[in-house]
């Protein structure tokens, strides 16, 4: 959380749906595509996916663990303040 605005939330069996994952602020866009090219690994979370919040799962046998940073770092950067989000590098 920056400033009170939520930028990423971890998943654990939601509703039941018994996926683990991690789920951020995203683009529409960005969302689809990722979705789209592997669907095995993204899907769009309930409730923020018409938002364009993308979740990519972590109970996989192979989890590309730069691909979570690399979003966790943008979704952190959308939200926070110009000076704060220009630290992360």
């Amino acid at each position: 959380m920056v400033r009170k605005k939520i930028f990423a939330y971890y998943l654990f069996d939601h509703h039941g749906d018994g996926l683990i994952a991690f789920c951020c602020k995203s683009t529409l866009a960005e969302q689809r595509r990722l979705v789209r090219d592997d669907p095995e690994s993204f899907f769009v979370p309930a409730y923020l996916g018409a938002r364009g919040w993308v979740a990519i799962r972590v109970d996989l046998d192979e989890v590309d663990w730069s691909t979570v940073e690399d979003l966790a770092k943008r979704a952190f950067q959308a939200v926070a303040p110009r000076k704060l989000a220009a630290l992360v590098d």
